[in-house]
Order: C-alpha cells, then structure tokens, then sequence
C-alpha cells in the first residue's frame, strides 16, 4: 500500500526538525513546549502549502506527547503514534469549507465539556476557519472566550481577514512564510532520492517554480511526473513542460517583443496559435506576470532578481535585458496592471482569449 500513497502523505513532516522555511514559528513553539507555556488558542495563517495543517498536527503531538522529550513530540508513545495513524480520539480535525455552519460548531461545543479519554488536553484544529459562517464563528468567540482548562485550539486559515477580529485577538497568531524556490527544490531533491527517482537539476527547479510558493503543489507535481515516468529513466526538462503543460520562456518573451514593437495583428495572432495549439491562456497569462516581475525586478536592480533560481537560462536572461532597455519602470508597473486584470478576466470569460486581444489593443 506503501506506494500507492501520494507523496505529500507519504512525507509529511512528523517532526519540527522536517519542517522546512517556518524556522521561526517552530522556535516559539518548541519554546512553549520547555517552559509549559501553552496557550487556549492558536492562530496558523498563511498561504497555502505552506505547512499550516501539518505544524497544527506536530504541535497537538508534542503537547500531548507521552514520552520524555520536552520540545518534540516522540513518534513513539501511543498519543504520538495514534495522531500519526489518524485514530487519536483526542485530537478532532474539523475542515470548516465543509462544517461552515453553526450547528457543526455546536456539536464541536458539546464535544468540548467532555475530558479528553487518555490525553492531558483535547485538542481541536479548524481548517480553512474564514470559511465559517457569521453565526458559526459566534459560536466559536463565546467558546473561545471561555475555554475549559482541557481543551486547545489550533485554527488555520489562508484568509485570516476574513476572520471575527474578536477571535483573532483571542488568538496567538502565527504568519506563515510562502516557501521560497530554493527550499521547495532542497526538499524534492530528497524526496527523489528517496524514491530512486533521477531529474535533471533544470526539471526541479521548473516545479518548484511552478509550484508557486506551495510544497504541497511541488509533490503533487513531482507525484505527477514520477507516474509519467515510471521509474525507468532520468525525467528531463522537456518530458517536464510537455507533461505539466508549463509556457515556454521562448513564447512569452516572443509575446512581449510583440507588444513591444506595437505589433498589434502579429502579437493577437500569435495568442490565437498558442490558443490553438491547445496552449492554457490563463497559464501563459500567469507565467506572462511572473515574468514580467522578475523584469520589473530587473530593471530596479539587478540584484532584486535570484539568476539561480529564477528559472531563466543565460540566453533568455540577456533577451530580458534587451527588453527593458526599452521600457521605464513605470511601463512595466502598467503592463503588470493590464496583465492581472487579464488574467483575473480570463476566469468568467466567454471567449478566453478575448481578455488578453483587449490587453495587447491597450498596450499597443
């Protein structure tokens, strides 16, 4: 069964010390655990993939943790080991996307008085806690303002905005990092070897790219690719854009000469081919921003742009620099502008490539 499991469940950290670009929260955390500091409630806001969940669950087994180790949990006591198998009954996981409403939080009120059956504390983790209702996250402050002495909330949220400020502030707040390339590479890197996996250094660094911040995103991707390939040869960068459907460099900075050159026909006509080519526009557009940032970054200062994780080759860094010779910092900032809006126009459009023909109009 071991190799059925998909490779975000199959790594998921079990300890502080697997937990990667979060150093900072798992300081403070392990610093609560030494000096018997734990608090009622905890607040895990951040992006997504980016370790919310998984902290909450390595944190509810050190606090209940049966073993001698102060500041970790041991993975080896019955608490540790039935939070890991998921059959703790003293640790409940609620996803609030599904339990939005105020009698799901009721029935997790009533749970409340009751002591937890072999743990010190019951504790509870809400996933995705923006997403209950107004009545719901009522319910929740009146528990939260009144807690019995057994009971510890860990909630963890992508959009704590959206969340009552009353439960915030009742709330140790912690802000997660999105991951940066490098960390997510270091990490599929391991995993890989681990599972006797050969890429081609490019090919990693194109899905953790891809990945956009998420670790999450980056193992379903590797996932992906190691399914492709069957273990059989070493996964090359091309096997690697053809199978996630990645945008060339070489199409978005031919698009951007386009627009340059005030090419109106010829750049609308290049989009039709991509389009017709079975190219995702709202891919090649997100690729196109993502792009055109790291331009941006470029042209303020050189040195604002990572080369080495950057994704770009020698040749289409200096195409890069061709192009902004010829545009302000203020030209990029709008072409950004123009981009987004395309690419947030693009999710309700009739015609999908009509967003971006309005766009190239509008530059050129």
């Amino acid at each position: 069964m071991e190799n059925n499991i998909a490779l975000y469940r199959k790594y998921r950290p079990k300890d502080f010390d697997q937990i990667i670009g979060q150093e900072h929260i798992v300081k403070t955390l392990q610093n609560s655990l030494k000096n018997g500091a734990i608090s009622h409630a905890y607040l895990f806001s951040g992006p997504r993939g980016s370790g919310k969940t998984t902290m909450a669950r390595i944190f509810a087994k050190s606090i209940n943790c049966q073993g001698k180790t102060q500041a970790k949990p041991c993975n080896a006591c019955d608490s540790c080991l039935e939070i890991n198998t998921a059959n703790s009954m003293d640790l409940i996981e609620i996803d609030a996307a599904s339990h939005t409403g105020v009698d799901d939080v009721r029935e997790l009120i009533d749970g409340i008085r009751f002591a937890p059956v072999k743990s010190k504390y019951k504790i509870f983790i809400i996933d995705e806690c923006h997403q209950l209702s107004k009545s719901a996250s009522n319910a929740l402050l009146k528990t939260l303002e009144e807690p019995p002495a057994h009971a510890i909330f860990l909630l963890a949220t992508t959009e704590a905005h959206k969340m009552l400020p009353t439960i915030i502030s009742r709330c140790q707040r912690f802000d997660f990092k999105r991951l940066v390339t490098d960390q997510i590479i270091h990490k599929l890197e391991f995993i890989a070897k681990k599972e006797g996996v050969v890429f081609e250094p490019q090919a990693l660094a194109l899905i953790a790219l891809n990945a956009r911040g998420s670790f999450r995103d980056a193992e379903s991707l590797l996932d992906k690719c190691m399914s492709f390939s069957g273990k059989k040869t070493t996964i090359t960068v091309k096997e690697v854009k053809e199978l996630l459907g990645i945008v060339e460099v070489l199409q978005i900075s031919r698009f951007v000469d386009l627009i340059l050159a005030k090419q109106t026909k010829e750049a609308i006509l290049f989009l039709n081919s991509l389009a017709d080519q079975g190219v995702d526009l709202q891919e090649f557009t997100k690729t196109l921003i993502f792009y055109l940032r790291q331009a941006l970054l470029l042209k303020i200062n050189p040195e604002l742009l990572q080369v080495q994780v950057s994704g770009l080759s020698k040749e289409e860094l200096g195409i890069m620099n061709t192009q902004i010779e010829k545009l302000t910092v203020t030209d990029l900032q709008n072409w950004l502008k123009v981009f987004i809006n395309a690419e947030n126009a693009i999710k309700y459009a009739i015609i999908t490539q009509l967003p971006l023909e309005l766009a190239i109009i509008d530059l050129t």
